[in-house]
């Protein structure tokens, strides 16, 4: 019998060699490569099976119902899917362990149990396993199925036969085809067990949600391809520390990315927090110096957060510098520019930044508002409690202009803010009516912005 040949596969980025290197030639990391077997003719021929059109079609004759969603009646769920599951999609969701995949899965089953049949796949957990948590969760349906199995052989035929409306595979790290030899996890396993099954969601015209593993760095585990094969991909986020989960689109084919629900874990289950600016900025303090309040788009939606700064002279040599929820080398050039062009000296002092509610704010329109508050705990002088400030600042210490200003300003309003301290080349796309019911005050540097609120 012929020698089978082994390839080395990355398992950072899946790429593939006939030889072993130390360094991987695609993205570069160090002793990332593992053997692998190559895929097998009998691997070949069960996606060939599953393909669903084999000729050329003309686009014109192409049928297609745009609006055929299914709603998993979850809105929040709904909302960063881009409206409900489309039909033969193929949906990754990861997160860290124990964050509440199984459970929001398991939710969404309940929901979708009485309009489909669903299939729960599992490779971790027995079905009295599954059980005990359903009763828990206070899941209930007739139409939903558990099968214990990690074969996907076997799952492939139980699939033909049952025909589900919506499948689950909970997790792709657990799932084994017989016709490859490496271990479950592998980078081999993964990306060919995906590629099973997007074939079979796509020849059946089956929903399935694919569970995902993360890695010590928060990445999905496995090869990087596998992102690329599924049509949506969800990462389930949140703090041991905190109660609030949020679910985050990082890809969508069908739908808006960086979309985000929040949910609430409780002991009940997750449940949805329809108004999440209320809930990040609800327990502030009154009166209090180094806290603002900033406005971040996620995706389409508005939301509001707290930023707490704290000042305080230094007992080191060296100022300490400490930053949670914003990136700390923005806020370094925060500082900087406060120094150089505004006149705030904090060379002596130590400067920390706190995102209250666990929530991390990566867009330019936080800078402003995180200015603010170190300025307000440098100075001991409060910002106020209906002050709401975002803008991006530059080098120069000019406040620029942000996208969706309008938004912003009426999702302040709708939550009782008085005054808005905006970019002055946003203030005039504003309509009249905001400005009418809101203090809104139009800035054009970071000195301006602090002066416009207390006198110097």
């Amino acid at each position: 019998m012929a020698k089978i040949k082994s390839l080395y596969a990355c398992s950072e980025c899946g790429y593939e060699s006939p030889k072993w290197f130390g360094r991987c030639p695609g993205c570069g990391e160090w002793n990332t490569l593992n053997e692998e077997l190559p895929q097998t003719p009998a691997l070949s021929s069960v996606k060939s099976s599953l393909n669903s059109v084999n000729q050329v079609m003309a686009l014109n004759d192409i049928t297609q119902d745009s609006e055929k969603r299914i709603s998993t009646g979850v809105k929040e769920f709904d909302r960063v899917l881009g409206g409900g599951i489309v039909e033969g999609s193929l949906v990754l969701l990861s997160g860290d362990p124990g964050i509440g995949k199984s459970t929001m899965l398991l939710q969404v089953c309940a929901n979708l149990g009485k309009q489909k049949k669903v299939l729960y796949v599992s490779g971790e957990e027995s079905a009295a396993q599954i059980k005990m948590c359903a009763s828990r969760l206070g899941v209930s349906s007739d139409n939903l199925f558990i099968l214990p199995q990690t074969d996907v052989g076997i799952i492939v035929e139980m699939i033909k036969s049952e025909k589900p409306g919506i499948v689950i595979i909970d997790s792709i790290q657990t799932m084994v085809y017989d016709e490859i030899s490496s271990s479950a996890g592998s980078v081999t396993q993964v990306r060919e067990c995906t590629n099973i099954f997007m074939h079979l969601a796509k020849g059946f015209g089956i929903p399935i949600f694919v569970v995902g593993h993360v890695n010590k760095d928060g990445a999905i585990a496995g090869p990087k391809v596998l992102e690329h094969i599924v049509d949506t991909v969800l990462y389930f986020e949140g703090e041991r520390n905190y109660s609030y989960r949020i679910l985050r689109s990082a890809k969508n084919r069908f739908g808006s990315i960086n979309e985000i629900g929040v949910f609430e874990m409780t002991g009940e289950g997750l449940k949805e927090v329809l108004n999440p600016s209320l809930m990040m900025i609800s327990g502030r303090p009154k009166n209090t110096s180094g806290t603002c309040v900033a406005c971040v788009m996620e995706g389409s939606r508005p939301i509001l957060a707290e930023v707490q700064g704290l000042v305080c002279a230094t007992g080191f040599g060296t100022p300490r510098r400490m930053s949670t929820g914003f990136d700390y080398n923005r806020m370094s050039m925060l500082l900087a520019v406060l120094e150089k062009r505004a006149g705030y000296f904090f060379t002596n002092m130590d400067a920390y930044i706190n995102v209250v509610g666990g929530l991390r704010l990566d867009e330019p329109a936080a800078d402003l508002t995180v200015a603010l508050a170190l300025v307000s705990s440098l100075k001991d002088k409060s910002v106020g409690d209906k002050v709401l400030a975002f803008g991006e600042v530059g080098l120069a210490g000019e406040i620029r202009a942000v996208n969706n200003c309008e938004q912003r300003v009426s999702e302040a309003y709708r939550l009782g803010f008085e005054r808005c301290i905006i970019p002055f080349h946003n203030y005039k796309s504003l309509p009249k009516n905001l400005k009418v019911n809101l203090d809104i005050v139009p800035v054009r540097t970071i000195r301006e912005a602090f002066s416009a609120l207390v006198e110097e």
